[in-house]
């Protein structure tokens, strides 16, 4: 079967080339550098010549306060760009895989939201995700997958930009208020491929298990990492940032795993695994 992986240079795109690469799946890959997602015309003439029958759309717009005054370029690539893929999805009969955000819920629901909860976003980039969501759902066989807090290969997460953090001199400061769930790249793939070959469609909440604060898991990746840094609780609030962020948008994953008679790891086992396998990497 051909697969058609956008985003492939991100977090999750790499781990889907990496685990398409070692399997000698058949696949094309395409990020920035070689498709203009946002030009309909580029993404229908490159699918139209791959003609794959699963598209996997990794590709996203995540800067999440740069959204608030960026508006068009976020819509243009997280929603638009959807609807563009889904349309080529139609016409080739092929199924779109498509990952969403905790960020379409505004966080007031105070325990972890199933996929039935009514979203409402409270920034751009949640707005234009969940566009992306209606978008993609147009294709009949799609799935969406809502995801929170990836990480795996690369600088663009938290545990990244924690050893960067924890280089500089005195305490850090680390919002104890704000609560989710940290979700691997590796388990993102394992489990999307899990729910493509049992045949499933619509709207899942993909994570790890379990939720945590960002105060509690920086904790954890500093344990883990060998790394002596005071941390101090903080408030979102003091951080003054651009976007409004829900305080609580920790999602369950009990439905998908029923549906797949499956376990996922905890987020904790996944900040483990992504650790030691980092850490055993050739420097």
């Amino acid at each position: 079967m051909r697969v058609f992986i956008t985003g492939s240079k991100g977090q999750l795109g790499s781990a889907f080339v990496e685990r398409f690469s070692a399997n000698g799946w058949d696949y094309a890959a395409a990020d920035l550098d070689t498709l203009d997602i946002s030009n309909p015309n580029a993404v229908m003439d490159a699918l139209m010549a791959y003609r794959p029958a699963l598209i996997i759309n990794c590709a996203a717009y995540n800067l999440v306060d740069k959204a608030e005054t960026e508006k068009e370029k976020a819509y243009a690539v997280n929603a638009e760009a959807v609807r563009y893929m889904a349309l080529a999805a139609r016409k080739l009969e092929a199924t779109f895989v498509h990952y969403g955000t905790d960020y379409v819920f505004d966080g007031t629901k105070g325990e972890p939201y199933s996929e039935g909860d009514k979203p409402n976003p409270l920034n751009a980039y949640g707005l234009s995700k969940l566009k992306g969501e209606e978008y993609a759902l147009q294709t009949p066989g799609s799935l969406v997958f809502r995801l929170s807090w990836v990480f795996g290969k690369g600088n663009q997460n938290f545990i990244h930009k924690l050893a960067g953090w924890a280089e500089k001199p005195g305490p850090l400061k680390i919002s104890s208020d704000e609560i989710s769930v940290p979700t691997y790249a590796e388990d993102i793939v394992d489990v999307t491929l899990e729910a493509l070959k049992c045949g499933l469609s619509g709207t899942w909440h993909l994570t790890n298990t379990g939720a945590c604060s960002r105060y509690d898991w920086a904790k954890q990746i500093l344990k883990e990492r060998g790394i002596e840094k005071e941390v101090i609780p903080a408030s979102m609030a003091d951080f003054k940032l651009p976007a409004r962020r829900p305080a609580f948008s920790a999602m369950s994953n009990a439905a998908l795993t029923r549906e797949l008679a499956i376990t996922i790891p905890t987020w904790q086992e996944a900040t483990a695994k992504f650790i030691k396998s980092i850490e055993a990497s050739p420097r």
